[in-house]
């Protein structure tokens, strides 16, 4: 007999992912900002977006259904959780276990992890305190990608000195810095010379429509940094001078996590 799903029990939906680190790395990322999560389930996917309650930071998901191994929805659904709960869940994932997401009627997730040896948690839901948030409405004028342990590395480097990290974009490099009462921290990727060069560089792409330096706190990027990084090896960056700065982490196939971080205002 085929197995019996949330749908055809007379859920709203179901999804699965073949492995478990897409699961982890979104539910690690939405908590360094939320205690609680609404997410949105429609034919097209998953999203989710929500600021933190400094208003410092913005996350914005984007899972379409072709990323998963299988996606069924009714009509569309939201459900909201709170985080530290949802994550405990995820997180008894093994590597190799399949995860299942469904709606189990009106109170409840049914959370599914399966590898051979299989177990099945019902997680109650709670309701949502959460309004709508708009996005930002930016003009990028830098743009730039490097891998996550580089930039894992600079962060490290420049807080032994700093708790703000400066980016500088210029034509040819992207500067990293931060001062403080001990001294000063500086960071340089370097654009490849050119394309028959072997590539030492940890700078991916860069596109500089005009020069743009801007302040951020590095508290922030290192939670987000270690929580989203773990499913996507490279992260695109995004900013113009004193204007929030975007990271974007690949999530999956075509999946994608934004943050939004705030500049520091005073220099």
């Amino acid at each position: 007999m085929p197995e019996e799903t949330s749908t055809s029990k007379g859920g709203t939906f179901v999804a699965t992912t073949q492995t478990p680190n897409e699961w982890k790395a979104v539910t690690s990322a939405i908590q360094t900002l939320v205690e609680e999560a609404t997410f949105d389930v429609s034919k097209d996917g998953i999203t989710f977006r929500a600021m933190d309650p400094s208003h410092v930071a913005l996350v914005d998901l984007l899972w379409p259904s072709s990323d998963f191994q299988k996606f069924e929805c009714l009509k569309s659904d939201r459900f909201t959780v709170r985080m530290e709960d949802f994550a405990k869940l995820i997180r008894r994932a093994e590597s190799k276990d399949s995860i299942e997401i469904s709606r189990e009627g009106t109170e409840s997730l049914g959370v599914k992890l399966s590898n051979g040896y299989q177990r099945e948690f019902e997680l109650h839901l709670i309701e949502s305190s959460q309004n709508s948030t708009p996005l930002p409405k930016l003009n990028f004028e830098a743009k730039f990608s490097t891998t996550e342990p580089a930039f894992d590395r600079i962060l490290n480097d420049v807080s032994a000195i700093s708790n703000h990290i400066s980016i500088d974009s210029y034509q040819d490099r992207i500067q990293f810095s931060g001062k403080g009462d001990t001294g000063k921290a500086s960071v340089t990727l370097a654009k490849k010379a050119s394309t028959k060069e072997p590539n030492k560089s940890d700078l991916l792409s860069l596109d500089v429509q005009k020069e743009s330096k801007s302040t951020y706190s590095i508290e922030y990027l290192l939670k987000i940094t270690k929580a989203a990084g773990a499913a996507s090896d490279s992260i695109n960056f995004e900013y113009s001078s004193k204007m929030p700065l975007r990271l974007e982490f690949k999530l999956g196939k075509s999946g994608r996590i934004h943050f939004y971080l705030a500049p520091r205002v005073t220099e």
